[in-house]
């Protein structure tokens, strides 16, 4: 019988219900449905266990998916995630525009005319960056949000129809990590 444990910080609550985890932090409230999977998700004071009985192998790997998942609950909560993404060109200079911290609007991609605009996931916020010219900055709880808005950014600005060989323009990842960690 796999069981995993995952550490609850003080300033966090977690709760449990039918495989429906809601956690609680300084940063926010973030909730995930496990209700998919066979597991058992219990709760005490210091940590939550996530255990399978009688699983098979696929079962068995759920178990450290599901407490990962978790953990990044918890870290979202209490830190934040980051993404950094930078403005990458040769010729034509792409212009970004965001709108409430919550869409941007790329003009000029590879000289075009057309005007792409992505939207944000709810809860996660897009800004420029301040000390470090052609770079955005993508910040949020949950860090599947996260990492998706950064994944449509980079589809929205990517090349088509040339050699992506030689045309290397586009909005790459360039750092990705806890917002602490960005702070100077």
């Amino acid at each position: 019988m796999p069981v995993h444990k995952v550490p609850i910080p003080k300033k966090v609550t977690v709760t449990a219900k039918a495989r429906e985890v809601t956690v609680e932090g300084p940063r926010g409230k973030l909730t995930k449905n496990f209700r998919h999977l066979q597991l058992d998700i219990t709760v005490s004071r210091k940590s939550v266990s996530v255990e399978v009985w009688w699983g098979n192998r696929k079962h068995v790997a759920s178990v450290r998916t599901v407490a990962t998942h978790i953990k990044n609950m918890i870290l979202g909560v209490t830190e934040g995630f980051q993404y950094n993404m930078r403005l990458v060109y040769a010729h034509f200079p792409i212009i970004t525009k965001i709108d409430k911290d919550t869409t941007l609007e790329l003009t000029n991609f590879l000289g075009t005319k057309i005007n792409k605009a992505v939207h944000m996931s709810e809860g996660v916020k897009i800004t420029r960056s301040e000390t470090v010219k052609d770079q955005i900055e993508i910040k949020g709880n949950d860090l599947e949000k996260v990492s998706q808005s950064a994944a449509s950014i980079f589809h929205a600005a990517r090349v088509k129809g040339k050699d992506i060989r030689k045309f290397l323009d586009g909005i790459y990842v360039s750092e990705k990590g806890l917002i602490k960690d960005f702070k100077n």
